[in-house]
């Protein structure tokens, strides 16, 4: 079965982007100083994904089957964790859009590995408004899984 591939554009208010559960929502419990570092939180039924832009960026989400191949050397920082999705639903949003309205994708229920990968993220110009950052987080079925970085961009964000 070919790849489930979604290109969207969100706005990431606060430098948020989400994928949830399409079940009843968490109020996520978020160590910010970790997330900020990671780029990456997750809870139950939700994954928060870290932007360098407060404005509208480019998410491509792709559901595959099996665990894609790792391409980290495409990619300024890629991290991954676990997502439960229970409702066969996913909500793909920005931190303040209105939920009813979300993008939402068909998967079957069950738990996923999410890879989330970051490119571009030195691109910004002077104000931060402009850029050329972009998004993938990509989705297969997995048994749920701590959160990790595969590939830490410096800290400095360049």
């Amino acid at each position: 079965m070919a790849p489930r591939i979604d290109r969207l554009e969100l706005f990431a208010d606060y430098f948020q982007l989400y994928l949830e559960d399409d079940g009843e929502r968490a109020d996520p419990d978020i160590d910010w100083e970790a997330a900020v570092e990671r780029m990456l939180a997750a809870g139950d039924g939700f994954v928060m994904i870290g932007t360098v832009r407060n404005m509208t960026v480019p998410l491509t989400v792709e559901v595959t089957q099996t665990e894609p191949a790792a391409d980290p050397d495409d990619w300024d920082h890629v991290a991954e964790c676990g997502l439960a999705v229970r409702s066969g639903r996913i909500v793909v949003s920005g931190c303040t859009d209105y939920r009813p309205d979300a993008a939402r994708i068909a998967v079957e229920p069950g738990e996923y590995r999410v890879r989330v990968s970051y490119g571009g993220l030195n691109t910004l110009s002077e104000d931060g408004l402009d850029g050329q950052d972009h998004y993938r987080a990509q989705l297969w079925p997995a048994p749920l899984a701590e959160l990790r970085v595969l590939k830490q961009r410096p800290q400095d964000g360049s």
